[in-house]
């Protein structure tokens, strides 16, 4: 079974390799990579035409080698990922949080919604049903830290942020970089913790295992 992860941040494929690692070892994996995705949103402030287009490229480039299934891994391109999903049905596409909401919503009550990059906070609030109150909280300079190699200064970034979001009933990480940091956010917060990486290889599994 061949698993297409396709990343817009070079942070990414760590820790969603460690959770196949875990979770479903058997699985093949191929990465890409175009980390100049997430500056170009950063920098146009939203999704544009060109940018779902680079998302169709991708998928069709991974659907072409053979891959079985396609999980995106950032979390703030939704409508690409979403086109994708169109065009590529029946095919398993998967953004990076959709199986990660799904368990939340299995827990229900407050979610504690953290992130490190700006634009999900954004993005992917309305994705949650609205039978959940969604909290969003932004680790400030968790992402730089991580970007200049200071794992420990990321983790400690992200666990002094999640306080703000000890009085939910669970702890969502947004990004799948923020997966590092989940002992540390559930140590401060005493909050149980999802990670989308380790959501979304329980539901690969479950589609193609």
């Amino acid at each position: 079974m061949r698993i297409a992860l396709i990343h817009a941040l070079r942070h990414s494929p760590p820790p969603i390799e460690a959770a196949f690692a875990q979770l479903w070892p058997e699985a093949r994996l191929m990465n890409l990579l175009d980390d100049s995705l997430s500056a170009d949103l950063a920098r146009d402030g939203g999704i544009t035409e060109a940018m779902t287009g680079r998302f169709l490229n991708l998928a069709r480039y991974a659907k072409a080698t053979g891959a079985d299934g396609i999980l995106f891994t950032c979390s703030a391109f939704g409508p690409c990922i979403e086109a994708v999903q169109r065009e590529l049905s029946p095919m398993p596409v998967l953004k990076p949080n959709e199986a990660m909401i799904e368990e939340a919503e299995a827990i229900g009550g407050r979610i504690g919604l953290l992130a490190s990059f700006a634009p999900t906070l954004q993005s992917m609030p309305p994705e949650f049903p609205t039978s959940l109150t969604v909290t969003p909280k932004l680790a400030e300079g968790a992402l730089a830290a991580l970007d200049r190699g200071d794992g420990p200064e990321h983790d400690r970034l992200a666990a002094q942020a999640a306080g703000a979001l000890a009085d939910c009933d669970v702890i969502a990480l947004a990004q799948f970089s923020l997966a590092r940091a989940a002992p540390a956010v559930a140590t401060a917060t005493g909050k149980p913790v999802l990670t989308t990486p380790e959501s979304a290889v329980r539901k690969l599994r479950r589609l193609l295992g």
